[in-house]
C-alpha cells in the first residue's frame, strides 16, 4: 500500500472509530438511500400520472427552489440549538411523506408539489445545521475527512437507492416510495439522538432578520480565504449543470439509446465515491485551495474531451468529471466550518451552498436552450476552457490557503 493510500485509509479510519463521525455518516447513508430513491420516482409519479415531460422535470426544480433562500433559511440554525433542530426536520418530514399516498391523480399533483417544496426548505436547513454541529461534534483535523466521506455515502446512495426505488415504484407505486424515505427519517433520527455535543442555549437576536441574514453574507463576502472557493465552487457547479444539459447529445453523437446515461452516470458516481476517500489527506498534503484548483481543472479537461466521439474517451471523462467536480464543494465547505465563528456558522453554510448550488439549475436551463442553437461539442470546449481559467484563477489568488488541516509533523506546500 503506498503512503497516499495508507493515510487516506487512516483517515477514513479515523473518522468511523470517532464515535459523533460515525453516527453521522451512518444518518447520511440512511437518509441518503431515501432521498435519492424519492428523487428519481417523483418524476416517474407524475409522468405516469400525466404523460408530461414538463411536470416531471417540475419536481426537482420545485426540489431545488428553496435553495435560492438558503441565507434566510439558513439562520434558523444559529437561533436555536443545532441537534435539536436536526431531529425536529427529519420528524417533520418523516410525518409529511404519507400524506403522498392521497396522490393518486392529476388533480391531486399539487400535493406532491408542496410536499417536494417543503422537502428542499427542510433539506436546506438540515445541511446547515448539519454543517455547524459537524464543526463542533467532530475533530477539527478529521473535518476534511469527514465531508469527504460525506461525498462517498451521497455518491455511493446515488447508485444504488434510484435503481431499489424504480423497482419498488414499479411493485407498488409512488405511495410505497414516500413511505420508505419516511423509515428512513426515522432512523437517521434515531442516530441524530445518540450524538454526544454539548451546546450552549444561542443568545437572543439583538437585530432584525434582515441584518441577521446579511451577517453570514457579509462574513463570507468579505473573507479572503472563503470567497474565492465558494465563487470558484459556484462558476464550476454551473458549467457542470450546463454541461449535464448536453449529455444526451453528447451520447447521440456516440451512436447509442438514452439508456445509455446511467452507464455515464454510474461510472461518475464511481469516481465521486473515489475522490471522497482520498479527500482527508489531500487536503492536508495539498491545502484546500489548490485542491479545488485541481478538481476544477480536471473537470476542465474532461468536459472538453467528451467533444470526441469516443466511447472509450466517455466513460474516462465520466469517471475524471466524478473525481473532480466534488473537490471544490469539498475544500469550500470544510474552510466554511474551519473560518467561521460558531455564531455565524448556520447562516454562512447556507449562503455557500446557494451561491455554489443554485448556479446548477441555472446551467441546466441554459444547456436546455444552447444545445437546440449550437453544435454540443463547440460548447463543450468553451466549458472546458472556463473551467480551466476558474481553475488558474484559484491558484492565482493572493489569499494564502489555511483551510488544510495540519498536524505537527506535516507540511502544507499550499
Amino acid at each position: 500500500m503506498t503512503t497516499s493510500a495508507s493515510a487516506s485509509a487512516w483517515g477514513v479510519v479515523r473518522v468511523l472509530r470517532d464515535r459523533n463521525g460515525g453516527l453521522y455518516l451512518a444518518g447520511v447513508v440512511i437518509s441518503g438511500f431515501g432521498t435519492s430513491a424519492l428523487w428519481l420516482a417523483s418524476g416517474v409519479w407524475v409522468k405516469e400520472l400525466t404523460g408530461s415531460d414538463g411536470l416531471a422535470a417540475l419536481c426537482l426544480l420545485v426540489m431545488w427552489a428553496p435553495t435560492l433562500a438558503g441565507p434566510l433559511l439558513g439562520t434558523l440554525a444559529d437561533r436555536v440549538r443545532r441537534r435539536p433542530l436536526l431531529i425536529s426536520t427529519n420528524l417533520l418530514l418523516a410525518a409529511l411523506l404519507p400524506t403522498l399516498l392521497a396522490v393518486d391523480s392529476p388533480g391531486r399533483l399539487w400535493l406532491l408539489y408542496t410536499v417536494l417544496f417543503v422537502y428542499g426548505a427542510a433539506g436546506v436547513v438540515h445541511d446547515a445545521a448539519e454543517s455547524a454541529l459537524v464543526a463542533a461534534a467532530v475533530d477539527r483535523s478529521l473535518l476534511g475527512d469527514f465531508n469527504g466521506l460525506r461525498m462517498t455515502a451521497t455518491e455511493g446512495m446515488k447508485l444504488v437507492a434510484p435503481l431499489a426505488g424504480a423497482g419498488l415504484f414499479t411493485a407498488y407505486g409512488g405511495p410505497s416510495v414516500a413511505l420508505l424515505d419516511a423509515v428512513t427519517f426515522v432512523l437517521a433520527t434515531g442516530l441524530y439522538t445518540l450524538l454526544r455535543v454539548r451546546e450552549e442555549r444561542p443568545q437572543p437576536p439583538a437585530n432584525g432578520r434582515r441584518v441577521r441574514t446579511a451577517e453570514g453574507i457579509g462574513y463570507l463576502w468579505t473573507h479572503p480565504r472563503l470567497r474565492p472557493l465558494v465563487l470558484a465552487g459556484g462558476t464550476t457547479m454551473f458549467c457542470a449543470g450546463l454541461a449535464g444539459a448536453l449529455l444526451y447529445a453528447v451520447i447521440d453523437g456516440l451512436g447509442h439509446s438514452p439508456a445509455y446515461a446511467g452507464v455515464l452516470y454510474a461510472v461518475q458516481g464511481v469516481g465521486s465515491v473515489a475522490v471522497g476517500l482520498a479527500a482527508g489527506p489531500a487536503l492536508r498534503h495539498l491545502g484546500g485551495r489548490r485542491f479545488a484548483a485541481g478538481g476544477i481543472a480536471l473537470t476542465g479537461l474532461a468536459v472538453a474531451a467528451r467533444a470526441i466521439r469516443s466511447d472509450t474517451v466517455a466513460l474516462v471523462c465520466g469517471a475524471a468529471i466524478g473525481a473532480g467536480l466534488p473537490c471544490v464543494l469539498i475544500a469550500a465547505l470544510t474552510a466554511v466550518q474551519r473560518e467561521t465563528p460558531d455564531a455565524l456558522l448556520g447562516r454562512t453554510a447556507a449562503t455557500a451552498n446557494t451561491l455554489m448550488f443554485a448556479p446548477n439549475v441555472l446551467g441546466l436551463a441554459a444547456g436546455a436552450a444552447l444545445v437546440e442553437l449550437t453544435d454540443y461539442r463547440t460548447l463543450l470546449l468553451a466549458l472546458g476552457t472556463i473551467l480551466l481559467t476558474t481553475a488558474a484563477s484559484l491558484l492565482q489568488s493572493r489569499s494564502t490557503d489555511r483551510t488544510a488541516s495540519r498536524s505537527p509533523s506535516s507540511t502544507n506546500p499550499a
